[in-house]
């Protein structure tokens, strides 16, 4: 048993911005200037466009700046001290100020006629997580609550006399065309009367981030399914379309008596909202940001992602911040095989023979498939159909195919030879657990993968590359995941629950978390095969030669008369079990979910004995090679490469 090193140093470049640069966020609006977030910094530049100067630059997130109604002053929400709070600075840069001091976030939202600050916070929800409207003076002291029960997002009228805001916050702000209960219009409050007046929604659209300008409240609104600038006049109850982008959201808003400004597909535009016109800014921002520089970085174990190893594992393949490393097991030292700063290499496999090794990398501009020989050269890129993004490649015995995943729940197969590849199956429903992970037979002509059903409970399922024939391998009753195939090739093992009913609803908030155990089943493929856990029994037999069998010699075949029936349930307690993981013939490995323990505990299960033994606690991923004799496992942020045969000693 070997670690390996704990950490890798790499060498980071990156590409600087040139000229108009993107990415500029949340702006703020004075008479002369707009100040925006970059880089989780404050900058300022003036309305004519050029180089912005830079206002914050501390290791914290600052954000939200908002000028004062004279531009003289910035208040903004920042982590100077650690805690999430509100701030001011002059608008020409200094010192900035705190103003409060709650151990609970506090978020600033504009400025009172008065000349106080407008903030949010939590601070008298507990243990719900409401928020209210706060203000405090420039001079400090003691907030005062709104007088508004629960707030999120808002402004104050120019006159003072109205606020417009939304009551919640959204914990998804990127949730594109959402139509959920978090999509609120724009509450409009006249604070002398409390009479409350809700912008129209027509399709049940978000309406967000509202700002006054003469009178007139301005929101961003997805009712044409872009967000888009919206108005509406409260005394004449008119709505109006103002902007009309279709390919990017506009993002954030502020208002003055210039116009708006506002955010769309990373730059910042200043509209007049009375004729319509919107011109965009060209801001460009240079400055000394670190992360731009070339640099060394220590790289430790829970840096490496995506682990796999090589087929007789002597070495390891990793995935670390978008390149693809190697790692020897004893001999040897790491190698970077990729070595394309700039691009983004994903999700690195092992070729079953060990010679090549395979990637995805956007060096294209979309992600494509890489072959290359194990030390990185000679590589090639394989066009892939649908671009999007792609996980859990696997690699088929035989060398000849590739199985992998899509954002859309997809397996595909891709043929090395002809470069094509065929949609092998789709899941139903989007969650969060993706469990169509596609797992390769040992005869290389199957995938299983686990795939939901109507009523939510997965099955598991195989498909057959020779034919394209789907079957489902277990009874819909229960609900499976985690198929892994028996080295013979006869069997596959799963992990199967039939207490998951009330967790088939992942976003159902009316029922109770409920716990879900699971046993371990074997499912006989073929009707001629025994179980492997038949009683043993002693009989004099006729001896017979029996030739080794190779692994080209196997053939799986799967018999669908009678299949459900066939799942025989092995010899092991049922708990919260969360995944299998191919072992030694007759082994499977069985990773457990143990309360009040870190990690997860991975017991080595004898098929034929019935018996579990424990391999190794607290691992966070693991990873077994192709001659099933090794493994590759995570815990406590360190790797290692171990024997699969014997138990990985706790440290």
């Amino acid at each position: 048993m070997k670690n390996f090193l704990p950490f890798i140093t790499l060498l980071i470049t990156y590409v600087g911005f040139s000229q108009g640069t993107r990415l500029l966020r949340q702006p703020t609006l004075s008479q002369t200037d707009v100040v925006f977030v970059y880089a989780n910094d404050l900058w300022k530049a003036s309305l004519s466009g050029g180089d912005a100067i830079r206002l914050t630059s501390d290791d914290g997130y600052e954000s939200e700046p908002h000028f004062s109604k004279d531009g003289k002053m910035i208040a903004f929400t920042a982590q100077y001290d650690g805690n999430t709070d509100v701030f001011v600075v002059p608008a020409d840069g200094g010192e900035p100020k705190r103003l409060t001091y709650h151990p609970t976030g506090d978020f600033v939202q504009g400025w009172t006629p008065d000349g106080k600050i407008l903030f949010r916070s939590g601070r008298e929800s507990k243990p719900t997580q409401t928020s209210k409207f706060y203000t405090i003076s420039t001079e400090g002291g003691m907030p005062e609550k709104f007088d508004i029960p629960r707030a999120a997002y808002g402004e104050i009228s120019e006159n003072g006399k109205y606020v417009a805001y939304t009551p919640i916050t959204s914990w998804d702000a990127e949730w594109r065309n959402y139509r959920g209960g978090q999509a609120m219009p724009i509450w409009i409050v006249d604070l002398q009367t409390k009479k409350l007046i809700r912008t129209p929604q027509k399709d049940g659209e978000r309406h967000v981030n509202p700002v006054w300008h003469n009178g007139i409240v301005y929101y961003i609104s997805e009712r044409d399914y872009t967000s888009n600038i919206w108005s509406y006049d409260i005394k004449t109850s008119q709505e109006k379309q103002i902007t009309f982008h279709k390919k990017f959201d506009v993002k954030n808003l502020d208002a003055n008596s210039n116009g708006i400004v506002y955010e769309q597909a990373g730059y910042l535009h200043l509209l007049n909202p009375v004729t319509g016109k919107s011109t965009q800014l060209n801001i460009s921002v240079k400055g000394d940001l670190n992360y731009a520089r070339p640099r060394w970085v220590n790289a430790t174990g829970r840096d490496l992602t995506n682990a796999n190893v090589s087929p007789n594992g002597k070495r390891a393949i990793f995935e670390l911040r978008g390149e693809i490393f190697t790692v020897p097991k004893e001999n040897g030292t790491w190698r970077n095989i990729s070595n394309s700063s700039g691009v983004a290499d994903r999700s690195p496999i092992w070729s079953p023979k060990g010679d090549q090794v395979a990637w995805f990398s956007d060096k294209s501009g979309e992600y494509q498939l890489v072959i290359a020989d194990q030390n990185g050269g000679n590589q090639t890129s394989i066009k892939i159909p649908n671009p999007t993004f792609y996980f859990r490649p696997d690699w088929s015995p035989d060398g000849k195919h590739i199985a992998y995943t899509d954002t859309d729940f997809n397996i595909w197969v891709l043929n090395l030879e002809t470069k094509k590849t065929i949609k092998a199956a789709t899941d139903r429903y989007a969650h969060p657990n993706r469990s169509m992970n596609p797992q390769w037979s040992p005869d290389s002509d199957w995938i299983a993968y686990a795939k939901q059903n109507d009523s939510h409970f997965k099955s598991i399922y195989a498909y057959q590359i020779s034919t394209k024939k789907t079957i489902q391998i277990t009874d819909p009753i229960a609900d499976a995941i985690s198929p892994v195939w028996d080295a013979s090739g006869k069997y596959i093992y799963t992990l199967a629950s039939t207490d998951y009913g009330l967790q088939s609803g992942w976003l159902d908030m009316s029922s109770f978390d409920s716990s879900v155990t699971r046993s371990l089943y074997a499912v006989v493929l073929n009707s001629v095969d025994k179980s492997p856990n038949l009683p043993q029994t002693d009989e004099e037999e006729k001896k017979k030669k029996e030739a080794s069998k190779d692994k080209k010699d196997i053939v799986v075949t799967i018999d669908e008369n009678g299949l459900f029936e066939r799942a025989v349930v092995l010899k092991l307690p049922a708990r919260d079990y969360t995944a299998l993981m191919k072992g030694p013939k007759n082994t499977v490995f069985v990773a457990e979910n143990v309360p009040n323990t870190p990690g997860l505990t991975v017991h080595s299960y004898d098929v034929a004995k019935e018996k579990a033994t424990e391999f190794a606690k607290g691992v966070s991923s693991m990873v077994a090679s192709e001659d099933r004799n090794s493994i590759l496992l995570s815990k406590s942020g360190s790797w290692s490469l171990v024997s699969s045969k014997s138990p990985h000693e706790t440290r």
